[in-house]
């Protein structure tokens, strides 16, 4: 019996020990970022900026792994289901943080299935119209939608998403009314807004940005509570009369639960090199997103606010969770 004891004590003593050695060797092999939506929206975007950066501090390839649909639902519970090694990673966007107030029944819990390891960038929200439109500011736009009542349609990146509840804020905010057209990422949405089908959407910065320099998109508002670099020119909704109407998004990297804390340091490292970067960092900046790359433990306090923040939003707004 004392033998076997021994034998499980140094068992137990050589397992602890070897952790330090096997997150100072991480990592030895590829690591995968799911990102949970469509190719070319606001999270791809910004994942696709920063990740190579990232990939060269690790030494080791970080291969992108968009898994839209459902709101990010469907990427982040594969993340959630990936073994804590560190070789299984997730760019989030605020639908992360969005989702328990707008679902009834996730198949995660966004606290505890999640390690966080830093928020990435926060990034303001454009109000944008297809060029047709004629309306120049805020208040322009919404009395013509309230002179053609659900008339005007607003494409979003899934319903729940940050620009589903800015419209929804708005509509609750102004009177508005509107019909939205949901999609299964930013992509698509965007597409079929500067072609014409739909008429608006409030999308990240990033994702605005492109379309508005070429003239395929017009911006008349942005959401956050100064003006963003990208868009120096556009007012905000407070500078247009709207007081309080703030909507910004965090980008945020989070592991599966129980990623042992020397890794999660090391990526947390990794990517706050990686923002710091100065062609990362100019390059997000002039995307409308300003970098952050704080602690996994101010992230966790974030992460947790953003919830009762939403929460609290969608209660306002009147809104059912599905």
């Amino acid at each position: 019996m004392k033998f076997r004891m021994l034998c499980i004590a140094a068992a137990a003593g050589l397992s602890a020990a070897s952790l330090p050695a096997f997150a100072q060797n991480y990592p030895v092999k590829p690591v995968r970022m799911i990102i949970p939506f469509a190719p070319g929206g606001n999270t791809d975007i910004i994942g696709r900026i920063f990740a190579p950066k990232m990939a060269e501090i690790l030494g080791q390839p970080i291969i992108i792994d968009n898994r839209g649909g459902a709101g990010s639902i469907i990427g982040t519970e594969a993340a959630m289901r990936a073994a804590p090694d560190g070789y299984t990673l997730l760019l989030a966007s605020a639908a992360h943080t969005i989702n328990p107030a707008m679902v009834k029944k996730l198949p995660y819990d966004s606290i505890k299935d999640f390690t966080p390891l830093g928020v990435v960038a926060d990034v303001p929200t454009a109000f944008v119209i297809h060029p047709s439109l004629p309306p120049k500011n805020v208040k322009e736009f919404v009395a013509l939608a309230k002179a053609r009542p659900n008339d005007i349609f607003y494409s979003t990146a899934g319903q729940g998403t940050v620009g589903h509840l800015a419209a929804e804020l708005l509509i609750s905010t102004t009177g508005a009314k509107l019909t939205g057209v949901h999609y299964k990422g930013s992509g698509p949405s965007m597409v079929d807004l500067v072609g014409g089908h739909v008429q608006t959407q409030f999308p990240s910065m990033p994702a605005a940005v492109p379309y508005v320099a070429q003239g395929r998109l017009r911006m008349i508002g942005q959401t956050g509570e100064k003006r963003s670099p990208a868009a120096p020119s556009v007012p905000t909704f407070i500078e247009q009369g709207y007081k309080d109407f703030v909507v910004s998004s965090g980008f945020a990297m989070f592991g599966p639960a129980n990623l042992p804390k020397a890794i999660a340091d090391r990526v947390n490292s990794a990517m706050a090199q990686a923002l710091k970067d100065p062609k990362v960092n100019r390059t997000l900046l002039d995307q409308g997103a300003e970098p952050s790359g704080n602690s996994p433990e101010a992230h966790d306090k974030f992460n947790r606010a953003e919830i009762q923040k939403w929460i609290k939003v969608v209660k306002a707004a009147g809104i059912q969770p599905n």
